[in-house]
């Protein structure tokens, strides 16, 4: 599906590389919770992660159908209720667009690759390796 990407961490409390292919960022916890702050937490790219599918995937589909769209802006927050993770959407898209094609992008955004995965079953396999 994805290429693999490694998560690195040393003593470090608690900076961690991430490597995607050639690309690295990293992640960390804020002050409250023993980091340095010095990077986005862990559920923040997953939030990262679907707000940029929803956008990449709505502006490949308005460009596709060649539609007037200046700019997709999209927010994506969560909370817990009733004992369970919420995930909240809100996508804002400028430009012109009729009634017929907005109801259609919302249908694209629940499309996204992130979306579909995010509500399936998701089964994780985890191996302890040693070096």
């Amino acid at each position: 599906m994805g290429h693999p990407v490694t998560a690195t961490i040393g003593r470090d409390q608690y900076y961690t590389k991430l490597k995607a292919g050639a690309h690295t960022v990293h992640a960390d916890e804020p002050l409250e919770n023993g980091g340095k702050d010095l990077a986005p937490r862990p559920g923040e790219y997953l939030r990262m992660a679907l707000a940029s599918c929803t956008a990449i995937t709505l502006r490949m589909y308005a460009n596709r159908k060649g539609w007037d769209v200046e700019k997709i802006q999209v927010t994506v927050s969560n909370e817990e209720v009733d004992n369970k993770n919420v995930y909240k959407r809100n996508v804002i898209i400028t430009g012109t667009l009729d009634d017929h094609q907005r109801k259609r992008m919302l249908q694209i955004a629940n499309a996204c690759p992130v979306h579909k995965i995010l509500t399936n079953p998701i089964e994780i396999e985890t191996l302890l390796s040693t070096d």
